[in-house]
């Protein structure tokens, strides 16, 4: 039949593309999906009417995929598709019948983009398995044999550890199914959003879906949602060490994982968290494995490390499209160790090194990750402040270069949520080189701690520096684990020292201790005492009968201030009456200690007056050079006025490097923190505790304080300029001008109205782990001005008086600054100690710590305190004049009773 060249021309559809976008046909379909992604699904909804390409972009299933777990919170269930899905959390989907629901189909659109998405929705992954795999396999491994041949060194794949599991039985998804059907387990997947799904619910959406990265189950809670699993295996002996369990399993990091995927899951280029090892064994399906080792980073991957916390996020494609997209580009030369898992195998990855797992069938697996021998100097230095060591860890030299195989460059931020300055080091092509000349000189990248060590920044010390939100463990948790692993493991002490001396340089504080101890005539440590204790923010030694405390947090500034309001206030307490110099320990002596020269020199300090190494100091100032303390409480509320208003930058570079650094030594108390006795106290001595609390909190907040007289308040207003400054620079109101406010007040008000100035978005980029609703809705809970908070009466002249504001406040009294005394066979509540936070400021701040630190919330206990306080809760009256009050208060206390 002859056909008319002509007439085909009249079944040839136009592109729609560059009519139906306008001006976004200047963007690729991937930008343009990007962009979708940052709407509302109603936004989404109302796009898909503007034209028929955007009705074919607002319809794609991982558009609606992200939309819905982005706002997803709770227990979620998939109703055959993510749009459906969305629709029915929205609770709109029973609003349209069925006929707005048939989808519409448009010619004149072609769209590789979303092609190869469509396609690896729906790739079949049975041919997959890579059979001739060069992850060595070994029957039959000894302890012995592994450790010499690969622990910390290189992959194996050890089949037989689980042969006598019940899991290696019980553990498919259709008997998983009937025990724990109802059982809610975490999912896995890129949204921040934690969305969980009962286990039924997940196997229904694993028959049903066709999302190119599925969900996958990889839930660290199973044993606490589902402890009968935990009974169904063992850790194989092969990995008998694990340094994190001297840690309460609450404050340990996440270490073991239960994984259930379908087809196409996976987990994603990634190096195992805090450099840590791990073992995972298959009970059932297929894994396919690809690995690098440390500072081989894949084709396709980006790491982004924060060069202010060394925060380290990367960047990767899905496990399926690396596989499809990425593995086919490489040489033969350039491919990774691979392996195909099949069920009762177990893989061991050791540390630093770079693997990808692709789900090729339904598979249910555990995983447990560990420190032991072998990495714990490399956990140690992940976790040590710093970014260049993080990156060269994961990225090799190639964190250091610049050439045409590295890009690093500032990013553009301008989401919220990502408004810290991060380093980017992307990998443009395949590494094939580890070596390039640095300073002249060769240098040769090796996963070696000698070598890693010297990308440490000499100059940021753990006590000073950000904590990025990437560790796997807070600052105050790696002091406490590197603490109890001194005490109980003493056989480990020489390694825990080196890593130790990496984490928090604790080689340099101690040999500060020892020249403090030589100084004041102070017996040598032992070899147990040569550690810091506890969790607190500086360094502290139990040194004999004393308490060796050296002044590091924050800065230079901020520790002056620490120790010479501390001494100050010790000094107004020995004077008074107080019974409360009864449960203060004794401060045997204080002074500064510094390096110069190549050593350390010791200068007495009793807070009067500025040594000659502070006047030599060109960076302190705001001190009060005519008062007995020039570095008191009204220096330090100057001090802590002027950090109010200084952007994150400058409170980082504020606390800075310094070779000079304020100590105190106090008597040493006997017994023990309430910490370590809450568990095992009586009712009645928890009681006690309480009413011991109350009269100390009492004789602490009457304890008078130093009148900030007219010369020194001149000096204030000449620093703040409170008089010239507008209201958004944090001064007073002009609302409430006529307040009748003492200067003390003033101060007190000021600052605070300034502290509370941008408060979201500082909380922000501190990069503390506050939910984000939480931290858009602070200012929703701040006054609008302080000073409505507090007690006003009208005096004699009809003006409204702020009503006794001020007192002395510890600001800390957590149980690990409560000291009980052994009498008999009861515990008897003796100190309160660590006076270095102390502030002024309302007396209810003290309350906060106690009720939910010591009491952990408990009412009555708060009740016993007041009681002992002698400070009842009461309603009060609306003032005549209709002023606005709380109706629920406390009654401040005027004199001693």
């Amino acid at each position: 039949m002859e056909v008319d060249a002509n007439s085909q021309t009249q079944f040839v559809s136009r592109d729609r593309r560059p009519d139906a976008l306008g001006d976004f046909n200047l963007l690729s379909d991937e930008i343009v999906c990007s962009i979708l992604n940052l709407l509302s699904p109603r936004d989404v909804a109302c796009l898909a009417c503007a034209s028929s390409v955007m009705y074919i972009l607002c319809n794609e299933e991982p558009l609606w995929m992200n939309l819905c777990l982005s706002k997803e919170n709770r227990d979620l269930q998939y109703k055959g598709s993510w749009k459906r899905t969305t629709l029915h959390r929205l609770q709109v989907l029973n609003k349209y019948d069925d006929s707005c629901k048939k989808p519409l189909h448009f010619d004149g659109f072609n769209s590789l983009f979303l092609y190869k998405r469509f396609y690896r929705c729906y790739t079949r992954l049975d041919g997959f398995a890579f059979d001739q795999g060069n992850v060595e396999r070994k029957t039959d491994l000894s302890p012995d044999e592994f450790l010499q041949q690969y622990d910390g060194q290189k992959p194996v794949l050890v089949p037989g550890l689980a042969e006598t599991w019940m899991a290696r039985k019980t553990w498919t998804p259709e008997q998983l199914l009937i025990k724990y059907g109802d059982t809610s387990f975490r999912i896995s997947q890129r949204s921040a959003n934690k969305v969980s799904m009962k286990l039924k619910d997940y196997v229904s959406y694993m028959q049903e879906q066709h999302d190119e990265d599925p969900l996958y189950i990889f839930d660290d809670k199973f044993g606490e949602v589902a402890p009968d699993l935990l009974k169904d295996y063992s850790v194989p002996h092969l990995f008998p060490d694990d340094y994190f369990d001297v840690l309460d399993n609450d404050q340990r990091p996440p270490f073991r994982w239960l994984i259930i995927g379908p087809e196409r899951s996976g987990a994603s280029w990634h190096v195992d968290p805090a450099l840590t090892s791990a073992w995972n064994t298959l009970l059932c399906g297929r894994k396919r494995w690809a690995l690098y080792p440390p500072g081989r980073v894949p084709l396709g991957v980006t790491v982004h490390v924060n060069d202010e916390d060394g925060d380290v996020d990367i960047e990767t494609p899905s496990s399926l499209q690396w596989w499809l997209d990425f593995y086919p580009l490489l040489a033969d030369e350039d491919k990774p160790i691979e392996c195909t898992q099949l069920p009762g195998e177990t893989i061991y990855v050791p540390t630093g090194w770079w693997h990808c797992v692709l789900n090729l069938e339904t598979t249910i697996a555990v995983t447990q990750n560990y420190v032991n021998s072998k990495n714990f100097e490399f956990v140690c230095l992940d976790l040590a402040p710093g970014y260049q060591h993080k990156g060269v860890c994961r990225a090799g030299l190639l964190a250091l270069e610049e050439n045409a195989k590295v890009s690093m460059e500032e990013d553009n931020l301008i989401s919220s949520e990502l408004t810290r300055k991060k380093k980017k080091i992307k990998i443009d092509e395949h590494m094939d080189d580890l070596s390039f000349d640095r300073n002249g000189s060769d240098l040769e990248f090796s996963y070696d701690i000698n070598f890693l060590k010297m990308f440490l920044d000499k100059n940021r010390d753990h006590y000073n520096s950000l904590w990025s939100t990437s560790n796997c463990i807070g600052q105050r948790e790696l002091r406490d684990w590197l603490w109890k692993l001194w005490i109980g493991k003493p056989g480990l002490r020489d390694l825990i020292w080196k890593g130790a001396c990496i984490a928090l340089n604790t080689n340099k504080w101690y040999k500060c201790m020892e020249e403090l101890c030589s100084f004041h005539k102070i017996s040598l440590p032992t070899d147990e005492e040569k550690f810091p204790v506890g969790t607190g923010s500086n360094p502290v030694y139990l040194v004999g009968d004393n308490v060796v405390k050296i002044f590091v947090e924050d800065g230079l500034q901020a520790c002056l201030h620490a120790l010479g309001t501390e001494l100050e206030f010790y000094g107004i307490m020995q004077t008074s009456e107080s019974s409360l110099k009864n449960h203060v320990p004794n401060v045997l002596a204080s002074g500064i200690v510094f390096f110069e020269n190549g050593s350390y020199k010791i200068m007495p300090w009793d807070g009067k007056g500025v040594p000659d190494v502070i006047k030599k100091h060109s960076t302190i100032d705001d001190v009060f050079p005519d008062t007995e303390y020039p570095f008191g409480i009204w220096s330090k509320k100057l001090f802590e006025y002027k950090k109010a208003g200084m952007p994150l930058e400058e409170l980082v570079s504020l606390g800075g490097h310094s070779n000079i650094w304020p100590y105190i030594i106090t008597k040493r108390c006997k017994g023990k923190i309430f910490a370590e006795l809450r568990d095992v106290l009586p009712e009645e001595e928890v009681s006690d505790l309480a009413s011991f609390l109350g009269k100390q909190l009492h004789h602490l907040h009457v304890l008078p304080v130093t009148p900030l007289n007219d010369l020194s308040y001149r000096h204030f207003e000449k620093k703040l300029e409170m008089g010239h400054e507008a209201h958004d620079n944090g001064t007073i109101d002009n609302s409430i001008q006529n307040i009748n406010l003492p200067a003390a007040s003033k101060v007190f008000f000021t600052i605070l109205n300034r502290k509370k100035k941008d408060v979201s978005s500082r909380l922000t980029k501190w990069g503390h782990p506050i939910p984000s609703t939480l931290i858009e809705k602070v200012n929703e809970y701040l006054p609008k001005d302080f000073v409505e908070l507090h007690n006003m009466f009208k005096n004699e002249d009809g003006q409204l008086v702020v009503h006794n504001c001020c007192s002395w406040v510890h600001t800390d009294i957590m149980d690990d600054n409560i000291h009980l005394e052994q009498v008999k066979e009861s515990w008897r509540p003796s100190y309160i100690y660590d006076f270095s936070n102390m502030s002024l400021g309302d007396p209810i701040l003290d309350l906060i710590p106690i009720h939910l630190d010591i009491f952990r919330g408990d009412v009555q206990l708060l009740k016993k305190l007041l009681e002992s306080y002698k400070l009842p809760f009461r309603e009060r009256r609306s003032s005549d004049d209709g002023c606005k009050v709380r109706r629920i208060s406390y009654l401040t206390i005027d004199d001693e009773p």
